[in-house]
């Protein structure tokens, strides 16, 4: 036996060497591979503005604990603007092509980029946009180019905005899986769906202002790009006409109809190439790398932090998708405490989510605000908890089409009660005083739990309102008018004082050098995430995630649904979350 016992420890000692001695040759090599030279852009190159794989204004800095292991992206649409707005003045760059572009950028953030390559152009240097199908948002960014082509069998869509949402009510009353609400304020639409089988008028009257304000944006850019009028788009989008080739042509949304190969020869002739040589491409994804590592003026000592809180916001750490106390506090202190940091820029796309983190954040924003200026970027979302972490900043910019507002709380109980009884289940309960049970899902939702629940639904609005009132300096009444849970778009924002003026990051950036009292200075993006052993093997692919492998199985489409359900029935404590879940169309 004990012969026996000896082999087995060291066949598990050889096992786990190896092992170690594996997955040490790959972060050797990880290591290594992260000092490769930067890509060379030949002479006469032309920039491919590929977009499917930018999704985050922040692509994210992240420091393994259990290694000496540190990594920075480069691939967020911050480092994408950064690069074009480079371009212009760069010889080797003599235009930008847009090709099949398929984009998962929202709408306030294809704004920004629409800007930048409006700046662009004023260079004197060409865009170029090819498709064979377009959809409403990408032709908007992609109305900026000089020249616009489409497939003849192509297809352009322009149609005007709308937006979906499901009700569960019905459902819940077959099923017996019920979820208890607890709200304050009449557009609080996110639990509506849980309460109706149908749109309230609150809410069908806010999400109908909204989807026009956030359309007139659009249809302006689109008008002033294409030199036709506003009224005309609005005709052209009413009877759909422009969903062929030949009638988008005949209203002057596009300029022509041909092939890919005609496309890429206009290029050619543009940078005088003939006709049977490649001409010389880059992309964005590969140009943005190279100038984030070699484009840094470290000659200015100031410095204006940059600190990304994008995603849903909850307890924790936090990543690149989600905003974390944890992440979101530490970036705040270590900027306060930085005196070569004159002024911070806060930049947010979230529609809000926990309460209690929401509150936190706010907290250590307001001690860094006595220390140096902050100044807020709004954008796809400033909704709900995301503008609670707002609302106490120096200034707040929100570009017109930004989603903002929703100043209303809930909380969300799911109840098995009926479904429970349907299939045979039979819970009792023993306790010792009358509210040590506290909530069960399991059995009917008394008065007196409802009561207390509500207490604190009420309190955290209160406590919203107050936040507010304060930082926008308006009275509790005229907060509470406005709020309610009730979404505005920027420009309408604008109007009502819950942000002070419309523009997108770069004078966000400039307000923070003013207030800083800076006129040299460079940027410093945040946070550095923090994750462990862990995440390193998902990093190199050596362990896929949990939710990679389920979105193989079902599907892209069937997964969002499915995330959807997963949030409103996992949520803990009181949520200060944006209206509902808007996918514009």
């Amino acid at each position: 036996m004990k012969f026996l016992g000896n082999v087995l420890a060291t066949i598990v000692g050889i096992f786990v060497f190896c092992m170690i001695c594996f997955f040490g040759l790959l972060l050797i090599g990880a290591l290594l591979g992260s000092g490769e030279e930067t890509v060379q852009v030949k002479n006469n190159s032309v920039i491919e503005l590929d977009l499917s794989k930018i999704n985050y204004d922040y692509a994210g800095k992240v420091n393994f604990k259990d290694f000496d292991y540190f990594k920075a992206q480069h691939d967020g649409l911050s480092d994408v603007l950064k690069a074009i707005e480079y371009a212009k003045t760069d010889d080797d760059i003599k235009g930008i092509s847009i090709l099949n572009n398929v984009s998962n950028l929202g709408i306030a953030q294809t704004k920004a980029l629409r800007d930048q390559l409006e700046d662009f152009k004023k260079s004197g240097k060409f865009i170029y946009s090819y498709a064979d199908v377009y959809s409403q948002k990408d032709y908007y960014l992609n109305s900026v180019a000089n020249t616009i082509y489409i497939n003849p069998i192509g297809e352009l869509e322009f149609k005007g905005l709308s937006a979906e949402i499901m009700f569960f009510k019905d459902f819940q009353e077959k099923s017996g899986l019920k979820m208890e609400v607890i709200r304050h304020g009449k557009y609080k639409s996110a639990v509506e769906p849980f309460l109706e089988n149908k749109m309230s008028d609150a809410n069908r009257e806010q999400t109908t202002a909204l989807l026009n304000s956030l359309w007139n944006s659009v249809v302006t850019e689109v008008a002033k790009s294409r030199k036709i009028s506003v009224e005309r788009l609005n005709q052209i989008a009413d009877g759909l006409l422009a969903r062929t080739p030949e009638m988008a042509k005949s209203e002057r949304l596009i300029d022509k109809i041909a092939y890919e190969d005609v496309y890429h020869n206009d290029i050619r002739n543009a940078l005088k190439v003939d006709q049977d040589e490649d001409y010389n491409k880059v992309s964005i994804a590969d140009y943005a790398d190279k100038i984030a590592t070699s484009n840094i003026n470290f000659e200015a000592k100031d410095k204006i932090a940059i600190i990304y809180a994008q995603g849903e916001i909850a307890s924790g750490e936090g990543d690149v998708n989600v905003i974390g106390e944890g992440s979101m506090r530490r970036s705040l202190q270590e900027a306060r405490k930085d005196k070569n940091v004159k002024a911070i820029v806060l930049r947010i796309d979230s529609p809000g989510g926990n309460a209690l983190t929401s509150e936190l954040i706010w907290r250590e924003i307001e001690l860094t605000k006595k220390v140096k200026p902050i100044v807020v970027s709004m954008g796809n979302y400033a909704a709900s908890g995301g503008y609670y972490i707002a609302c106490n900043a120096n200034e707040i910019f929100a570009e017109a089409n930004t989603i903002t507002g929703s100043i209303g709380v809930f909380g969300i109980l799911p109840n098995f009660t009926v479904a429970a009884e349907k299939i045979g289940l039979d819970i009792e309960q023993v306790r010792t005083h009358t509210n040590a049970s506290g909530y069960s899902p399991f059995k009917p939702l008394d008065d007196n739990y409802r009561a207390f629940a509500q207490e604190g639904v009420e309190h955290i609005y209160n406590t919203f309102v107050n936040r507010v009132s304060a930082g926008r300096k308006l009275t509790f009444e005229q907060v509470d008018a406005i709020g309610q849970g009730r979404v505005w778009s920027g420009q309408d924002a604008l109007k009502i004082g819950l942000v002070d003026k419309i523009g997108g990051m770069d004078e966000a950036i400039i307000e923070a050098a003013k207030l800083g009292k800076t006129s040299k200075y460079r940027t410093q993006d945040y946070p550095e995430f923090e994750k462990d052993f862990g995440d390193v093997l998902a990093q190199f692919g050596l362990a896929q995630s949990k939710e990679s492998m389920i979105k193989e199985e079902i599907g892209e489409k069937n997964y969002e649904m499915l995330q959807r359900i997963k949030v409103m029935t996992t949520q803990k404590g009181v949520q200060a979350r944006m209206a509902y879940e808007l996918k514009i169309n």
